[in-house]
């Protein structure tokens, strides 16, 4: 009996594709290890890319170059935050310069006086100065000793800290800055190279791109509203106070309180119960019989400031195609599971992997009981449009009441340099 031997003849192997392909995977894991290094700084962008795109889409096509309009939509947006970072250091100058000319400071002299000479202090700190401008290797002959060393040593991690943040803040800027320059030109990328058009995989982007608008800028717009109802309502709030206990500048602690709004778990609590706190201590220390003013600032600050925008304005911003309670529940994990940066990553996860589930999962179990175009229609979503060759700078939404990537229009002149 004799067995016939076997031959197996493997395919043959394109040695030039293979190398393409090992070339592939190490330039995509070099990405998402440099993307994961700073995934905080890559979030924070994705975020704020995502809050600038309604934006810039009332502002595009107004200009001839999209990168003018790029620079102007970021330009309107800093310009809130830096007004509110400028009266912020207005009202702590004030404060301070109030805290000076007082009798606090002067008590406070009195106090540490038989410690601490500061008069004699600053006196010899001012004649210091004046010997290091005129002679600056003056500094060498200083023994700090270790209480200073440790204060200097102190303030050179906290400069160290700012120009890390610095640095995140820098490439922050990048990304959102490019994204909303060159959206449409990934997306036509995407679209010729690996995503066919009307298909699942299309679709599937499709609604993340509108859930990750509803999640990030609702949430914006839910902060906004909340500060001009907080700021509103303090400002109501002071008309009947009494002077012992008058909230102290009512419409910036609004800004405030809509700016913690965005906090997840402690929210608003982070403003208004210290200030409450301090009003209440005003009261039993000035004038007990005014105790029902900060009461009175409590209740209203529960009930019409936090209670009302999570239950009426967060669901309404936020759009309804998500759960709001799984949404919720993604902000409040996300910082304690991956730090803070979790407020915006865990969304961007709970985005993806549900509409994955909704939309990808099942065609990969049928492919031929899913139709995308069916889905996209029951689920109010529109199929985005094939982006022509020519490019010109204007947007073209690719779902219903949202702004998402920006699709390039047809031209008959020359190309618009960017």
């Amino acid at each position: 009996m004799t067995i016939d031997s076997v031959t197996v003849e493997w395919p043959a192997v394109d040695r030039e594709r293979a190398a393409l392909w090992f070339i592939t995977v190490v330039a995509v894991t070099g990405l998402l290890y440099v993307a994961w290094r700073y995934v905080g700084s890559v979030v924070l962008g994705l975020f704020v890319y995502y809050v600038t795109r309604p934006v810039l889409r009332r502002i595009d096509g107004r200009f001839e170059s999209r990168t003018v309009s790029v620079a102007l939509t970021l330009t309107a947006v800093a310009l809130p935050l830096l007004f509110v970072v400028g009266w912020t250091f207005t009202i702590l100058v004030t404060s301070v310069n109030d805290l000076l000319e007082s009798d606090v400071f002067g008590n406070v002299e009195a106090f540490v006086q038989p410690y601490l000479d500061l008069t004699s202090l600053l006196s010899q700190l001012g004649a210091f100065t004046e010997a290091v401008i005129r002679d600056p290797s003056r500094l060498a002959d200083v023994d700090l000793g270790s209480f200073a060393g440790d204060v200097v040593g102190s303030i050179l991690g906290w400069v160290g800290v700012a120009v890390n943040v610095g640095i995140h803040a820098f490439v922050v800027l990048i990304i959102v800055f490019y994204l909303l320059r060159d959206d449409y030109r990934v997306a036509r990328w995407a679209r010729n190279t690996f995503v066919e058009e009307d298909g699942h995989l299309d679709a599937y982007f499709v609604r993340v791109d509108r859930d990750l608008h509803n999640v990030y800028f609702g949430n914006i717009l839910n902060a906004l509203l909340t500060g001009v109802l907080a700021s509103t309502t303090y400002s109501l709030l002071n008309v009947f106070a009494p002077a012992a206990t008058r909230i102290p500048e009512a419409a910036f602690l609004g800004l405030l309180v809509g700016a913690a709004s965005l906090i997840p778990v402690v929210g608003i609590k982070l403003v208004t119960w210290p200030v409450g706190a301090y009003l209440l201590g005003r009261a039993l220390w000035l004038d007990p019989d005014v105790v029902w003013f900060p009461i009175a600032f409590f209740a209203v600050s529960f009930v019409i400031v936090d209670y009302v925008p999570d239950q009426l304005l967060r669901p309404y911003v936020s759009g309804r195609t998500l759960h709001v309670g799984a949404v919720m529940l993604a902000y409040t994990i996300g910082p304690l599971l991956f730090g803070w940066y979790g407020i915006f990553l865990a969304p961007l996860l709970f985005v993806a992997v549900f509409e994955f589930g909704r939309i990808l999962f099942p065609w990969l179990l049928d492919p031929s009981g899913v139709d995308a175009d069916s889905l996209g229609q029951a689920e109010g979503a529109q199929t985005p449009s094939k982006p022509p060759s020519k490019i010109r700078d204007a947007d073209i939404s690719m779902t219903e009441g949202t702004q998402s990537l920006s699709a390039p229009v047809e031209s008959d002149g020359p190309t618009v340099d960017e």
